[in-house]
Order: structure tokens, then C-alpha cells, then sequence
């Protein structure tokens, strides 16, 4: 969901009145939640791509660059909310308004760390998570993920170092760029096909797909606003047949896409809830995204439904024998294992104790990928940082909670999908 400041108004004007039934301290909130998009449109003036999407007023966006605050009086800016939502006592809300101040404030808390961090203070990679995410992170030492790698090596036999040969034998499942396209559609043809049976979604939903290059990241969903994205795949490195599934379903379908479109239409429309017009980057708003639209490819594809979509549809497509998927989806299960040991090597990394080249190494060899990938990914933790915790992590975490809710696990994720849960609520 990383992306470029948008700033679209997209959206029709946000006029919807407060509830009726609201209790007159949800009018403070009102106020409160206008007062925080200035704040986040201004943060993303100093930082950009800091706001991923915003589609309310163009005219308050305009605000945000005609009369943009030095970081300092952001902070005290930030500070100065949190305390006008501390006094709103939330005895004297109702549940949703509850909800909506807890939101809140883990926001303007967020974009406060995140204040600080551009005016120079260092976290440690944990504390970071917490501050921006509001969750924190085991970081389990490496040599606990050394079992997996022994698992693989028995997948995946032979002479020299796991990393390259497992490398060598995805490489083998590349799709051909000539095909790229084709098989890109299908997959997120067949994601949404399996959400909207499931989620009813607006008629003008939509999104344009494009492929791209020089980016850190490998799919991004821009969301511009009533109901329309844009997905973009980087194409800087072959994109193997695993992959489709993953971004069609990550980015679209019930990914980022029907993310954004339940949320616009949830509060932006039906509530006139202001601060959901804006999305910033590094907020707990990032856990709850990029877990959902991590979990959303196994609800999306349950069991064996992937592995037979991909056979018969996919691997077609691609001119790839459709016999060796079952050796790729077993290996493909075991290195999902391995996605925590990156917040060891990242915190490793950020703090300063491990070198750019060691830390290219270990990426080597707990993510058992070439060198090229785990350049990109260096790329990526560079930029982003903790931010990384939100895909596995957020993946377990979202998981676990819409299983909680019930046996229809579509219901649950629609339900998370389409309100104002912080990652808190999860565990």
C-alpha cells in the first residue's frame, strides 16, 4: 500500500451530518478529526509518501501547502489533539463514538512519533513498530529459523548454499513478460470473482492496472477514491507464478482496494467521519491494511484452491508446466515460516550492529532468494523500516482475531475491514 503523496478529491463533498443520536460530546470529535487531516496533510508536505491517500476537500489539501507548520509546531500541534481527546471522557460517548476517540488518538499518537522521528530521534526497531503501528514485534534470534532451512534443504537438494539453490529453482517458475499481462488479469479476475460473492461491493468499483519499474516495493495500490485504484506491479525483477495470486489478492481483491472502498464508503459517505479521508503511511492504520490484505489471499484461496487455480488457469497461461506446482506451493509454505527472522535482521541493520553487506548476506539466507532480491529488499527496509512488521505479522494477527469471530471468516473480514479497529482490538 506504499505510496506517492495523493492528494485526489475523488469524493463527493464530506457534508453527512453527526448522527442524531450522537451525544454532544461527539461534536467535539468532529472538530478533532478535521484538525487531525490538517495535521497529517501537513506531515506529508514535510515528508512524502508519508500520506498514501487522501480524497476529502482539494481546498483543505491546498491548506496543507499555503500554510505548512514547521515540524516543531506540528508536534505540539500532535500534542495539543491528544489532549483535547483526553478530555472528551468516554463515559459520555456511545460505543461507535468510543471507538472513533481511541482511533483517534492511537493516530495523532502515531503521527506524533512520527514528528519526532523527522526531527531526529532514534528508536530502537521494537519501539519504533509500537510508536508508529502500535504493535511491538518478538525479534527471535536467527538460529531459531535454522530448523526451516534444514526442512528445505531436504525440498530442495544438492551442491552449494540453500539460498542459491532455491533461487535457481523459483526461477524456473518466472512467468515470461509476454505473458505477464495476461496472467496478472486473470489472477485478480479471479480474486475479485471470490470476494464479491462474498462481500458486496459498490457497482462502480474499479481499478487500472499498470506495470512499472525502479520502484523498492514489488505491487502497490494507489486508492484514489470513490471506489477506483490503481495497481501497479514492478516488473525491475522476474515475477514468479506464486506471485499473481499474492498480488491480486493483496493489492485488490479483498486486499487494499476493498480496504479503501469499504472505509470511503462506511464513514467518508454514510458518516461524514472526516479522518477517514486521509490515510497516513505509518499509523496503525498500516497494521490492520497489510494484514488483512496479506490474510485475504488464504481466504480468498482456502486449502487446495489455490494450488488447483494456479494449475489449471495460471500455469497455462504462463507456459509453465503445471506438474511442478505442487513441489512450489510446499516450498512456498515452508519459507512463509521464515518471514519473521527479517525483523531480527532489520533491527540488526537499523541499529547500526551488523553491516550493509553481512545484513545482505542474512537476507540471502533466511529468505532464501538471489542477490538481486535481497538488494531490493535492503532497498525497502531502508526506506521503510519497521514498517515491515505489518505484512507477516499483521498476517498472523488478523488471522487469528477474524477466526475468532465466528465460523464465516468472510463475515469476520468484512467486518474488520469496514470499521475504525486498531491493532490493540486484535489481540
Amino acid at each position: 500500500m506504499l505510496s506517492l503523496v495523493l492528494m485526489l478529491a475523488a469524493c463527493a463533498p464530506m457534508t453527512a451530518p453527526p448522527s442524531a443520536a450522537a451525544p454532544p460530546a461527539a461534536d467535539g470529535l468532529d472538530a478533532i478529526a478535521a484538525d487531525y487531516v490538517a495535521l497529517i496533510l501537513e506531515i506529508g508536505e514535510h515528508e512524502p509518501g508519508y500520506v498514501d491517500a487522501y480524497y476529502g476537500p482539494p481546498e483543505w489539501a491546498q491548506a496543507a501547502k499555503d500554510n505548512l507548520r514547521p515540524v516543531p509546531e506540528l508536534i505540539a500541534a500532535s500534542r495539543g489533539l491528544t489532549g483535547r481527546l483526553n478530555a472528551i471522557a468516554p463515559a459520555s460517548l456511545d460505543p461507535d463514538h468510543r471507538q472513533r476517540r481511541a482511533y483517534l488518538l492511537a493516530h495523532v499518537s502515531a503521527a506524533e512519533a512520527r514528528l519526532r522521528m523527522l526531527s531526529g530521534e532514534k528508536m530502537g526497531f521494537a519501539d519504533e513498530a509500537y510508536a508508529l503501528f502500535g504493535v511491538r514485534p518478538d525479534l527471535a534470534p536467527l538460529s531459531s529459523f535454522d530448523p526451516v532451512l534444514a526442512r528445505i534443504e531436504t525440498l530442495v537438494p544438492g551442491e552449494g548454499p540453500l539460498a542459491d539453490r532455491v533461487a535457481a529453482f523459483r526461477g524456473t517458475f518466472a512467468i515470461p513478460k509476454d505473458r505477464l499481462d495476461a496472467v496478472m488479469r486473470a489472477a485478480i479476475a479471479e480474486c475479485r470473482a471470490r470476494t464479491v460473492r462474498r462481500i458486496p461491493l459498490p457497482a462502480n468499483e474499479r481499478f487500472t492496472l499498470e506495470f512499472v519499474t525502479d520502484k523498492a516495493w514489488s505491487g502497490y495500490n494507489y486508492y484514489k477514491g470513490d471506489a477506483n485504484s490503481l495497481i501497479q506491479i514492478n516488473t525491475d525483477l522476474p515475477i514468479f507464478i506464486d506471485r499473481a495470486v499474492d498480488l491480486g489478492c493483496h493489492e485488490g481483491y479483498p486486499g487494499h482496494h476493498v480496504y479503501n472502498l469499504l472505509l470511503e464508503r462506511t464513514f467518508v459517505r454514510e458518516r461524514g467521519w472526516v479522518e477517514m479521508s486521509v490515510y497516513p503511511l505509518y499509523s496503525p492504520m498500516s497494521f490492520i491494511a497489510e494484514g488483512s490484505a496479506n490474510y485475504g489471499i488464504d481466504l480468498a484461496f482456502p486449502g487446495a484452491e489455490r494450488g488447483a487455480f494456479e494449475r489449471e488457469v495460471l500455469y497455462p497461461l504462463a507456459g509453465l508446466d503445471p506438474a511442478r506446482a505442487a513441489v512450489q506451493g510446499e516450498l512456498l509454505a515452508l519459507t512463509r515460516a521464515l518471514g519473521r527472522a527479517e525483523y531480527t535482521i532489520a533491527d540488526d541493520y537499523l541499529s547500526g550492529r551488523v553491516d550493509r553487506e553481512t545484513t545482505l548476506d542474512r537476507l540471502q539466507t533466511y529468505g532464501l532468494t538471489s542477490r538481486e532480491r535481497a538488494t531490493q529488499r535492503l532497498a525497502f527496509i531502508d526506506t521503510y523500516r519497521s514498517y515491515i512488521i505489518n505484512y507477516g505479522l499483521g498476517r498472523d494477527t488478523v488471522q487469528s482475531w477474524v477466526e475468532r469471530q465466528g465460523p464465516d471468516h468472510w463475515a469476520g473480514m468484512a467486518t474488520l475491514l469496514s470499521s475504525q479497529i486498531l491493532p490493540v482490538d486484535l489481540m
